[in-house]
């Protein structure tokens, strides 16, 4: 996006309320340090509507003060809705009561935590300001106290209450909200909840880091009804709002309750290695097959975190002030406690005698959660010839509540009514052969089938185009017309400055190999330069070790040196004072060093280089194959990698050459086809690269990054996340013993690039057309 510009504002703005721009010009810098070019449009746009509202200039200049806060506690994203919100509500009442709705908004932000709940609370201010517009000044006046007792569901239900009771007793009305009436005292008593999830978030991430060594995403949600329960939906755990304390003898804090529900959450996504189809189910069944896997992940988890079982089962064992709707669920409750304490023992001999199945295989299938699949239909079976199975209602009021939905072990088929395909039975599915190439040449029907196919051959023997030439030089459809593979997916955390947490599972990379080009391509890059050619040569003999060094002059070596020693003995004979440094060491002098070139391949490479008439990826491309040769003289094993990025979703690693492998005919094949296009998410090839050189042995480990921008991706408005995001990266890999240096391309990095690598890990290059010469140089200082 274009730069905005506050001069395209300010005219206006100074025009229409002078005192406003003096406020603007204070707060634009500090807005535009927390806020995106698309967002700070947006925030200048708002406060233009808003000047052209003639509500007063105390609402616009309030909005200019408070909207940086807010987007530094939810997000710029909740921007438009405040500027919506405030437009709805002038419409309804005074625009100082509108100012004072914004100015409270970062109180709110806080409290709620939130960008969804924050959307929450203004439609419940717009709503009340429809039903009893009096009563808004008075709450809003008192919201601090209200949040901090309250949830936003709770919020909801008190003014709902005071709007209808008092909707025409104005008196009585503007007492309620004013919190000065017994009523309204009566009804925040009512609605007060024990935990909020806000004043207890950080304890909850620091909990599940202290368990797992890695970070969760949590997020509260309205628990808008009696029956609601936890649940994982795209790796992000949700809980209450708030939770209450439990009274009586053996009660329980709020805090715990949260505790037990974080860390069953959380042991379903660090146990469940794959989901269970949920086809040809019913929700019964599900729900028993449900109760085990439950069992399971627990069961796991105590292995490792003993102190588990002690909270889970507190939590069982409370007594129900109600009985259970329905027999079965009292019963259903006992036995999930059997599953997770083997020592307790129920008053039904088969149920019994299925726990005890359980604790005696549990150990080894405790990562199959197939076996969670065949024990629940076997305790739905049980209930079922029992006629004993109540309805989904009541199941789904089962009364252990630290426990999520299980939606997140569930997967349905995914059924797109538009495309119309037509049905296909399991039989004519697509299946693989190996054929001989007899069958194969005299059988096949298309030779370019897609990957769509529902049969598909295979052979061996490398098939040749129709063509004249029948030399091994003959190039197979294979290589004339095949695609390469696309790896399964690799899944890596991304940080997020704002939170200051890891989002888990956040970026996707799939490997691919390039389509080769020509090697003949990268033998002419060593014929037009000859003269650094000369100087690689140079450097391969100045950092190839040197094998065995025998050290003489040693007190403690391993052998005698035979010269040393004569001359001591002719010391002593003389009556001189002798050396006593007469033995020798054979010292093995090698480099134990493995790296990782790591290009940018994004769009911009494919940019001209000033007035010369190559691009930046051609550049990059005989440094590539500079320093490669430099690295296969020396014997370092190295790898040459490259990457882009469409997305989170699809982070392009390119594997041009690897450790294993000579940079031969292939590896620049692949080199020379290289292409440059899409984005740089950095920190997730970063991490992937990583992932590589630890597969090493080499004590010393490097990543070498050959970049020409910033990290930047389509799916990303602010401009620091990917920053922070990298430099969290590179901390990463150095404290695991990986070196990251950044040779970059940019003359404008000064502003960030030191910021993201360290004080003496990067080079900027003005001069681009110097890469080819200046790479291997780099490399030479790095690993001499």
């Amino acid at each position: 996006m274009s730069k905005i510009l506050l001069e395209d504002y300010s005219e206006f703005l100074e025009k229409i309320a002078p005192e406003v721009k003096s406020v603007l010009d204070a707060t634009f810098a500090d807005a535009a340090r927390v806020i995106s070019p698309a967002g700070l449009k947006d925030y200048l746009d708002g406060a233009k509507s808003l000047c052209n509202l003639g509500k007063g200039n105390d609402l616009v200049i309030t909005y200019l003060e408070v909207m940086p806060q807010i987007s530094k506690e939810c997000g710029e994203d909740i921007i438009p809705d405040c500027i919506t919100a405030a437009m709805k509500l002038s419409s309804l009442t005074s625009g100082e009561v509108v100012s004072l709705l914004l100015s409270n908004m970062p109180l709110v932000a806080r409290h709620l935590g939130d960008a969804q709940l924050v959307r929450g609370y203004l439609t419940m201010i717009h709503q009340l300001a429809s039903t009893a517009a009096r009563g808004l000044r008075p709450m809003l006046l008192n919201i601090d106290q209200l949040l901090t007792k309250l949830t936003l569901s709770g919020l909801r239900r008190w003014s709902q209450f005071g709007a209808k009771a008092y909707r025409r007793d104005f008196k009585n009305l503007t007492s309620y909200f004013s919190l000065e009436s017994a009523d309204s005292r009566a009804m925040l008593e009512k609605e007060r909840r024990g935990v909020l999830f806000v004043r207890v978030q950080k304890k909850l991430n620091f909990y599940l880091r202290a368990l797992w060594g890695r970070d969760f995403f949590i997020r509260p949600t309205g628990a808008e009804y009696t029956d609601f329960r936890p649940y994982v939906d795209t790796r992000i755990l949700y809980v209450p709002d708030a939770l209450d304390d439990i009274e009586g003898i053996e009660g329980i804090e709020g805090l715990e309750i949260y505790r037990a529900t974080v860390a069953h959450m959380a042991a379903h996504m660090m146990y469940a290695t794959e989901s269970m189809s949920a086809e040809q189910l019913s929700p019964a069944q599900m729900f028993f097959i449900g109760l085990l896997e439950d069992a399971r992940v627990e069961y796991k988890a105590v292995q490792e975190f003993p102190g588990l079982k002690k909270l889970w089962r507190s939590l069982m064992l409370l007594e129900h002030e109600e009985p259970a709707e329905h027999k079965t669920m009292e019963i259903l409750e006992g036995f999930a406690l059997q599953l997770l304490d083997m020592d307790t023992k129920g008053d039904d001999d088969q149920l019994n005698d299925l726990a005890a199945k359980f604790h005696a295989n549990i150990e080894e299938n405790k990562d199959n959660n197939q076996f969670a699949w065949r024990m629940g239909i076997e305790l739905y079976n049980l209930f079922s010839g029992r006629k004993a199975v109540p309805s989904l209602r009541i199941l789904e009021r089962y009364r252990v509540d630290y426990r999520d939905d299980n939606r997140v072990i569930w997967h349905y088929e995914d059924v797109n009514w538009d495309l119309g395909d037509e049905y296909i039975a399991a039989s004519q599915s697509q299946q693989r052969f190996e054929v001989s190439p007899l069958m194969m040449a005299h059988e096949v029907d298309c030779e370019l089938a897609g990957d769509d196919a529902q049969v598909i051959w295979t052979c061996k023997d490398l098939m040749r185009v129709y063509e004249d030439d029948l030399t091994d030089n003959a190039r197979s459809f294979n290589e004339t017309m095949g695609t390469e593979p696309i790896s399964d997916p690799f899944h890596y955390h991304e940080w997020d400055y704002q939170i200051q947490l890891h989002r888990p599972d956040w970026a996707t990379i799939y490997e691919r190999r390039p389509t080769k080009g020509n090697p003949e391509d990268i033998e002419n890059i060593l014929l037009e330069h000859k003269p650094i050619a000369h100087r690689i040569r140079q450097i391969i003999d100045l950092l190839s070790p040197a094998g065995v060094q025998r050290k003489r002059g040693m007190e403690d070596g391993d052998e005698v040196d035979i010269n040393a020693a004569i001359d001591a003995m002719i010391s002593i004979r003389m009556g001189d004072q002798p050396n006593p440094r007469i033995t020798m060491r054979n010292v093995l002098n090698t480099r134990d060093l493995s790296i990782v070139v790591l290009l940018d391949l994004s769009e911009s490479t494919n940019e001209m280089v000033g007035d010369s008439d190559k691009t930046i990826l051609q550049l990059t491309r005989e440094a590539a194959t500079l320093v490669s040769v430099a690295m296969e003289g020396i014997g370092d094993p190295f790898a040459l990698h490259g990457f882009a990025s469409d997305g989170r979703h699809d982070v392009q690693y390119f594997r041009l050459k690897d450790f294993n492998q000579h940079f031969d005919d292939e590896a620049k094949a692949r080199l020379a086809g290289m292409k440059g296009g899409l984005s740089t998410r950095m920190g997730a090839a970063l991490r992937h690269a990583g992932t590589h050189l630890h597969k090493q042995q080499e004590k010393r480990k490097l990543i070498l990054l050959v970049t020409d921008g910033e990290p930047a991706d389509i799916d990303e408005t602010d401009p620091q996340h990917l920053r922070f995001d990298t430099k969290k990266a590179v901390e990463e890999l150095y404290s695991t013993g990986v070196l990251t240096y950044c040779l970059t391309l940019d003359p404008h990095a000064d502003a960030y690039v030191k910021r993201i690598f360290g004080e003496n890990n990067y080079t900027v290059i003005e001069n681009v057309e110097k890469l080819p010469e200046q790479l291997p140089l780099l490399f030479a200082s790095l690993t001499a």
